[in-house]
């Protein structure tokens, strides 16, 4: 039985947890905030392969019962055409859809799934240092604590300690030029089918909204910003005055935009978006790094949590099969960085057609529409949603 000291309480390390857990090793979960910090975040779309990937841990209706069926897509533009609707992603052999939820809900679905398989979490751990022998690792906590166990896994985020640790040198991350930004709309009467992501590319800016199963609006929105915004110009950018611009933004657009926005009571503070083309350390020895930590993409990929959950899966089933650690990290690695270094890539595109000027805009509603008017038999983001990890299928070093 591995001992397995997994850094970061979040959807990534909560999901390693139980996948380890389900391996039959010990894991033990160090959160740097306290368990108070939930009830934060913004919504998420979990598509049919990180559901897929949930299934053999038992852990599929656990994420399906804190959000709502997503299962189609519609595409429009500002000046009101709606281009194309399909379905987002395809549906599992058992009726199963994509979903939307709240990131406060899935954590706190699966920070109870854990704890009622008697997962040991500890809050108010936060990593400042970690070594390693040839057996053992060790992890530092600033509360002058620490823990020792059989391996360390980082699955603390963008801005992950583990990462630094294994490579000093270890690149940034690469701004996106968006930003993000979104609420929750209540009182409106909008005739979409609840469930259904409406996506706009319009005159300004890229904004999409769902009605969900209560009739309240959820949406987002995706301002472009060329340079990457400092800490303080984020904070002056907040409440009316993110709204003005905002309204602004969507003036032009023939869409249900500015109503939504005006329905809003709280918008979320705008944060920027990040992404990582490549991390070229993954692991050394006994430590490793999944996730975010190892491979943000761009939220317009859509695949941010899904990558997470299959990074835990195949982790687990490497660490099951191959005996030696060092020898199933590196497995582990060969299986998933091509595949990850794919969707971060796919990513990247979809958000470039976010950031375009006046004249950019209208070569690409031209090229948009040509492309929808005359659709190509194979979906390019199909490698996305058709990946299935075979749980019960050995792994090959």
């Amino acid at each position: 039985m591995t001992r397995a000291l997994i850094i970061g309480g979040g959807v990534a390390g909560t999901i390693t947890a139980i996948a380890l857990h389900e391996a039959g090793h010990e894991p033990l979960l160090f959160e740097a905030y306290d368990r108070s910090a939930e009830g934060v975040g913004a919504f998420l779309t979990l598509a049919v392969n990180g559901l897929d990937a949930l299934l053999p841990l038992g852990l599929k209706d656990v994420v399906r019962s804190a959000g709502f069926d997503s299962p189609r897509m519609s595409i429009g533009l500002g000046d009101g055409t709606r281009l194309a609707e399909f379905p987002l992603g395809g549906t599992l052999p058992d009726g199963t859809v994509s979903q939307t939820v709240l990131r406060s809900d899935l954590y706190v679905a699966l920070r109870d799934e854990a704890a009622r398989r008697g997962i040991r979490v500890e809050y108010g751990k936060r990593l400042i240092g970690a070594s390693q022998t040839k057996t053992h690792v060790r992890a530092d906590f600033a509360d002058g604590s620490h823990a020792e166990g059989d391996i360390l896994i980082g699955a603390d985020g963008l801005r992950s300690r583990v990462r630094t640790i294994l490579d000093p040198e270890a690149p940034s991350p690469r701004y996106v030029p968006l930003l993000n930004t979104g609420g929750f709309a209540e009182g409106l009467s909008l005739p979409d089918e609840p469930g259904v992501l409406n996506m706009v590319f319009g005159r300004r800016v890229f904004f999409c909204h769902v009605v969900s199963a209560d009739g309240r609006v959820w949406w987002f929105a995706n301002p472009a910003r060329r340079t990457e915004p400092t800490a303080s110009e984020l904070a002056t950018l907040a409440g009316e005055k993110l709204r003005a611009e905002l309204l602004h933004l969507v003036a032009r657009d023939r869409t249900p935009a500015a109503d939504i926005i005006r329905a809003t009571r709280e918008l979320y503070p705008a944060w920027p978006t990040y992404d990582f083309p490549t991390v070229p350390v993954w692991h050394r020895g006994r430590m490793v790094i999944i996730g975010d930590a190892a491979h943000a993409t761009s939220p317009a990929a859509g695949q941010g949590a899904s990558m997470a959950i299959e990074d835990a899966v195949t982790l687990a089933k490497c660490l099951r099969d191959v005996p030696d650690v060092e020898r199933a990290l590196t497995t582990y690695e060969s299986l998933r960085r091509g595949r990850v270094e794919a969707v971060v890539a796919a990513g990247k595109r979809n958000g470039d057609q976010k950031v375009i000027g006046p004249v950019g805009r209208v070569v690409r509603d031209f090229f948009i529409k040509r492309a929808f008017a005359k659709p190509s038999e194979e979906d390019p983001n199909a490698f996305m949603w058709n990946h299935h990890i075979d749980w019960d299928e050995k792994v090959a070093v």
